[in-house]
């Protein structure tokens, strides 16, 4: 790991300041999971010269419910979200996308904003500096995904935005977007259908250089609401998701009057199975109906010759994770 300068500012807006004075050569810490990772692994083309750690300001960590909906502080951990009871009985989906993320060791330390601003996962361009140099791949300012013609056993079934194939990671941003939830950053409210984004490069979000997530809020689902979150994984105790998905069904008198279903795992973002929702509207939800969802979510899939396998995966755990929220 190369020097970097370490700082603790009191307040948001004097991070943010220094995120300005140092003109994109800073990132912030909150529980550092993925941003160390990143610095041992020289994984970005710009070292950065500062990290600014966010964990000393005060009031990122609350989780409290109010009339409107949940709150939730950038800094909360993933075993705080996973085990309030707040979260637990109001929005049971979010609790157990946090259960299920990583291991007990990484929840205790892992943030729910950090959680959703990790970069996504692939091992060509995660490849380590220190292994005979990084390998320049679309990401990386090359000319081509590597994983296409190579490894990508893991990566995206729905083809390639600006030719990258890397997936999206988090398990807990299936679970935010299922609900609808809205990112509160140091300058605005951003809806979580818009915050992510597959640019190329190291931006997996929309957020500019000197932008923090200070919060998030998920509204309330009201009268008859549910939501669920299932995930499959090689091991279940610490891998990310092969596939995962969440949803959050309303159904009043037996029928679908709301619903939102998102899987992850298997696309550069987070992806909307909008076809599958359609469908569901007006219907109750069974074994026929969740099925036929689950068919609608991968049928415009474009696995690759590796990677064919997500396709069944993920048209179950629509399935499955639908049923769950009967």
């Amino acid at each position: 790991m190369k020097r970097f300068t370490h700082i603790d500012p009191a307040t948001i807006e004097e991070a943010v300041f220094l995120l300005e004075e140092y003109q994109g050569a800073a990132r912030v810490i909150a529980g550092g999971s993925d941003l160390v990772g990143g610095l041992k692994d020289n994984l970005w083309m710009r070292y950065p010269k500062a990290v600014i750690n966010l964990k000393a300001i005060p009031g990122l960590r609350d989780i409290r419910a109010d009339a409107d909906g949940l709150h939730i502080g950038a800094l909360a951990t993933l075993t705080e979200v996973a085990e309030s009871a707040v979260v637990r009985e109001g929005w049971p989906g979010l609790a157990e996308a946090a259960r299920r993320t990583g291991s007990p060791l990484l929840r205790n330390i892992g943030t729910i904003a950090g959680n959703i601003c990790q970069e996504n996962r692939c091992w060509y361009y995660r490849y380590p500096h220190k292994l005979g140099g990084r390998i320049n791949c679309v990401r990386k300012g090359g000319t081509r995904c590597l994983a296409v013609t190579g490894d990508h056993r893991y990566h995206s079934i729905f083809g390639a935005v600006k030719k990258c194939v890397a997936v999206n990671p988090s398990d807990t941003a299936p679970a935010l977007v299922a609900l609808d939830a809205v990112v509160q950053t140091s300058k605005r409210a951003i809806p979580i259908d818009g915050f992510f984004s597959a640019e190329l490069g190291a931006q997996s979000t929309v957020l500019e250089g000197d932008e923090i997530v200070t919060g998030l809020f998920v509204p309330n689902q009201g009268p008859g609401g549910k939501s669920a979150f299932q995930k499959i994984a090689v091991r279940k105790s610490i891998d990310f998701a092969l596939v995962n998905c969440a949803a959050a069904v309303t159904c009043l008198d037996g029928v679908v009057t709301a619903v939102r279903i998102c899987l992850n795992g298997v696309h550069n973002n987070p992806r909307r199975c909008v076809a599958s929702e359609a469908a569901l509207l007006g219907r109750p939800i069974n074994g026929e109906t969740a099925r036929e969802a689950g068919e609608l979510a991968v049928a415009q899939a474009k696995p690759l010759l590796m990677n064919a396998f997500k396709a069944p995966m993920a048209r179950t755990i629509v399935a499955d994770t639908l049923l769950a929220c009967v």
